[in-house]
């Protein structure tokens, strides 16, 4: 009989990063991003609105990366990421991207848009926890803006988990669901088991949209086959100078 592994915990952040600017797009900030990142110091970080190249902001900007803002962001700290390219237009693209303290075996971005301009990505990474028989699967999101969309986009995600994951693997699905209604738990409970930390601890999802006063909840971390400790809102200084989403993080234990 194999004996039974210990117990292993990480950190996980999400944030919406709104492509390294302000609200508004008043300033360029993602340096001052890359330090307020750094200084969680989060194993696995979610991002969403990133940007992988843009011709028109590197010419206005003197400190305008020459490298993807997702590799910018992970520099020396975080050795493993994974981008998927949602957004595409003259000038550049974005999506959302994955940085890993743990090495990501295999990754992979579907398209969920559903009809008009509006382009969406479920990036899915596996990632190699050292010394651990099962893999985990993080999956990062920014979903559509219209309801009917993003219920679509909740049910391929229940596809995704369900038909591509093992049963007894450990999930993360974080990101920015654009779910003001509160509408996506109970489809992502029945569908394929996944739970939200937040809700989990304090009966309610967090608020995070407009960072400086938030009031829409739009922000989450789901998991299955794995418990979270002490969920948190990062605080607004100075997340509410960096982006338009307050920040979530939180302990997982597989």
């Amino acid at each position: 009989m194999a004996a039974e592994q210990e117990p292993f915990t990480f950190k996980v952040l999400t944030v919406n990063i709104h492509k390294g600017f302000t609200t508004f797009n008043r300033r360029f900030m993602l340096h001052e991003l890359r330090d307020a990142v750094r200084s969680v110091s989060a194993d696995v970080v979610f991002l969403q609105e990133v940007l992988g190249t843009h011709a028109k902001h590197s010419d206005r900007h003197a400190n305008f990366p020459q490298n993807p803002h997702y590799e910018f962001l992970a520099d020396e700290i975080w050795h493993q990421f994974a981008y998927g390219r949602n957004a595409v237009y003259d000038n550049g693209h974005h999506g959302n991207a994955l940085l890993s303290k743990f090495p990501i075996v295999h990754y992979q971005n579907h398209d969920v848009s559903i009809a008009g301009p509006e382009r969406r990505g479920v990036l899915h990474c596996v990632l190699r926890i050292p010394g651990r028989e099962t893999d985990v699967h993080a999956i990062c999101v920014h979903l559509g803006l219209a309801e009917n969309h993003r219920r679509q986009q909740l049910m391929r995600i229940n596809d995704l988990v369900n038909n591509d994951i093992p049963k007894g693997a450990p999930v993360v699905l974080a990101g920015d669901f654009n779910d003001w209604r509160g509408r996506a738990h109970e489809i992502l409970d029945k569908g394929c088991g996944l739970h939200e930390v937040f809700i989990q601890a304090n009966g309610e999802a967090a608020r995070t949209f407009p960072a400086k006063m938030p009031v829409l909840r739009l922000d989450r971390i789901y998991v299955r086959n794995a418990d979270a400790h002490a969920p948190i809102v990062l605080p607004k200084k100075p997340w509410s100078t960096l982006s338009d989403h307050a920040p979530l993080a939180a302990e997982l234990t597989i």
